[in-house]
């Protein structure tokens, strides 16, 4: 009997500490939006860096905010050959749209 009212304490508090999932569409408050914006930006950064290492994969990664600032993950000099390439192709069509 005490074990039960122990689990179910257990299960009671940490039920509410468990993530919920987030709807996804856009996020209207501007600072919020922002602030999102850069910790995933972050951790997607943080995320390349640790596949590159742990799996010796070669990665690339452009990011371009709302703005239109450049955010870029290289894993090797050659990878950065391609990916200044890619960002010139990236820059060039955004900046003429036909």
């Amino acid at each position: 009997m005490v074990q039960s009212g122990l689990l179910f304490l257990f299960t009671f508090f940490f039920r509410e500490m468990v993530r919920g999932k987030i709807q996804m569409k856009r996020i209207e408050n501007a600072t919020s939006r922002q602030v999102t914006f850069s910790k995933r930006r972050n951790g997607l950064l943080k995320k390349a860096y640790e596949l590159s290492v742990l799996c010796d994969a070669e990665v690339a990664l452009i990011i371009f905010s709302q703005k239109g600032r450049l955010f870029d993950f290289a894993s090797s000099e050659y990878v950065l050959c391609i990916l200044f390439y890619a960002m010139v192709l990236c820059i060039v069509f955004t900046r003429f749209k036909y």
